[in-house]
């Protein structure tokens, strides 16, 4: 089980961290990663952790904006979130175990966690 916390409303080019704590042990030997979903649109790939905590990846949109790390002493994943733009604003999902390499498809995790909304002000 994942439980995404953090979200908030902010104004454009403020900053929100969003945190996604795992109930299981297990999460240390997941990768985890981060999706938002804006209204009307498809759920969206953000970034992804390497189950070490390695070799972070994010899509363009947010690349130099955005820093996802996992603590597994703590079995929970973060996303930094800086220089926030109103195209921003979605609900934000946690998810553990991707099952393929292609982790930036949301078919391919085994968890999830129930959102957290992300709303920036212009």
């Amino acid at each position: 089980q994942l439980q995404a916390s953090g979200g908030g409303l902010v104004q454009a080019w403020g900053s929100l961290r969003l945190s996604c704590a795992a109930s299981k042990r297990t999460f240390s030997s997941y990768s985890a990663g981060w999706f938002r979903q804006a209204p009307g649109k498809e759920r969206e790939f953000v970034a992804h952790i390497y189950w070490s905590g390695s070799d972070p990846s994010y899509a363009d949109s947010v690349r130099g904006r955005f820093t996802i790390s996992k603590d597994n002493a703590k079995r929970t994943v973060y996303l930094q979130m800086n220089g926030l733009k109103p195209e921003d604003t979605a609900v934000y999902y946690c998810a553990a175990q991707s099952t393929s390499s292609g982790f930036q498809d949301p078919r391919n995790w085994g968890y999830w966690g129930q959102g957290t909304l992300v709303t920036v002000s212009s």
